[in-house]
């Protein structure tokens, strides 16, 4: 009987290390080859992966939520024959990290990694390795230890990386150390070389508990959802926008198309309709058609209309990309909005749909309530948030009417959107919607 310690696999695209998000097997389990046994979150995906050879797990070594570095060993396992010291499982080809399809991903032969899961993060570079040698007389490296979300974080802040003191194991700088540094400027409590151990920075109080208290860890999507949303409402100056959109022309148009929506086999809903006037809009309006480079201090104004779609899950919320927006039919829109929607609840999102937005659409449908300002999907610089139909006075022809009004609300990045910009957008998103004629005539 042989041990063979089976270690994270370099899944590419700058990964650096994994979240164990669920556990397949356990201890004394038999598995066979490729038998799926862990969940793992990285920066960029989910991914499954399987065992590289059958046998009996002998150990985990990590626990669900803890973070194992590319390399780490993650099980051992049993094996039939051989000696008795322990070896390494050989790391799978490259192109298990390759982008999935668009069917729903199948685990590969040949290779343990599976199937890609969501994340609504982009590209991330990889992880650099600490310099032997101090920085001028400082325990600073010019090439810091730090993961790649890390290393995102920094760029998003403005910090650079190189004056923030590391509190991590191996002198890794962690997420904390550059929030710290972006709040404060000041050192971490960590152990410089030769020197001594700084005192702990005391860490806010916990909630008061109580013996009815269910508590629930904070991990998997969630804890990147928790990460997201608190860097975007740190980092981007948020400024909201809020007008409420005479429904009336555009319900009368969608009731004449279902029918063709209906011989194409998808349901015409509101949403491909607010997308095609977002495309329309922002054709109009090229700076909210981006995203920023703060490591860059650049404005990256993009060419290419992909457009976020909020979607609920039981995970939690999900931004699949519509790519190519402009070049789809109102129908082609809604026929795509339904595959990416189903995916993202399916848990069977593929790669290229996530990550890479340029604007994001955040529908709350009937659950819509009077308005509800979204939160920027950064690095992007605006949002629109869709809310519910509703039967309200209307003035037509100075005369007051019952009719459908639907509000809607924008949120955009102050730093980079002044408020008439981001105004007059929204302002043409409902010109739009008011006047679908337009839409048809204006829209690619």
């Amino acid at each position: 009987m042989s041990k063979l310690e089976f270690k994270l696999p370099d899944i590419g695209e700058g990964v650096a290390e994994g979240e164990i998000v669920n556990w397949l097997v356990q201890a004394g389990d038999a598995v066979t080859e490729n038998q799926e046994m862990v969940e793992v979150m990285t920066d960029k995906a989910t991914v499954t992966i399987g065992a590289p050879k059958a046998g009996k797990v002998s150990e985990l070594r990590f626990k669900v939520g803890d973070t194992v570095p590319v390399g780490g060993v993650l099980v051992v396992l049993e094996l039939e024959g051989g000696g008795g010291a322990a070896e390494a499982a050989p790391a799978p080809a490259p192109q298990a990290a390759a982008p999935a399809p668009k069917a729903a991903p199948t685990q590969p032969a040949g290779g343990p990694v599976a199937s890609a899961v969501g994340d609504i993060r982009e590209n991330l570079p990889g992880m650099s390795v600490p310099s032997a040698a101090p920085r001028n007389n400082d325990y600073f490296t010019d090439k810091p230890l730090a993961a790649p979300a890390t290393r995102k974080l920094a760029r998003e802040l403005g910090v650079d990386l190189r004056q923030v003191a590391p509190s991590g194991s191996s002198g890794r700088v962690t997420r904390e150390d550059v929030e710290r540094h972006a709040t404060t400027g000041a050192r971490p409590s960590a152990s410089p070389p030769g020197g001594a151990p700084a005192p702990a920075a005391a860490p806010p109080p916990p909630p008061r508990a109580s013996a009815e208290d269910e508590r629930q860890p904070i991990r998997g999507l969630r804890k990147r959802i928790f990460e997201n949303m608190a860097r975007s409402k740190h980092t981007a100056a948020h400024f909201n926008y809020i007008e409420e959109v005479d429904m009336g022309r555009l319900i009368e148009l969608r009731e004449r198309v279902k029918p063709h929506g209906e011989r194409a086999g998808v349901k015409l809903t509101f949403l491909p309709f607010l997308v095609k006037a977002v495309v329309a809009a922002l054709k109009l309006h090229p700076r909210v058609n981006s995203v920023v480079d703060e490591q860059a201090m650049e404005h990256v104004i993009r060419k290419t209309y992909d457009i976020g779609i909020a979607v609920s899950t039981e995970a939690g919320l999900m931004v699949p990309v519509l790519r190519g927006a402009d070049r789809l039919s109102i129908v082609d829109v809604a026929r795509e909005i339904e595959r990416l929607a189903s995916a993202a609840r399916e848990g069977k999102s593929a790669r290229e749909d996530l990550g890479g937005s340029t604007f994001t659409v955040s529908s709350l449908g009937k659950l819509g309530g009077f308005v509800a300002p979204p939160i920027i999907n950064y690095p992007e610089v605006g949002i629109m948030g869709v809310h519910a139909v509703k039967k309200k006075p209307v003035v037509r022809g100075n005369e007051i009417v019952v009719g459908d009004v639907m509000m809607l609300s924008w949120s955009f990045d102050h730093r980079l959107i002044d408020g008439d910009v981001g105004a007059i957008f929204a302002q043409e998103i409902v010109s739009f919607l008011e006047n679908p004629d337009r839409l048809l005539v204006e829209m690619s």
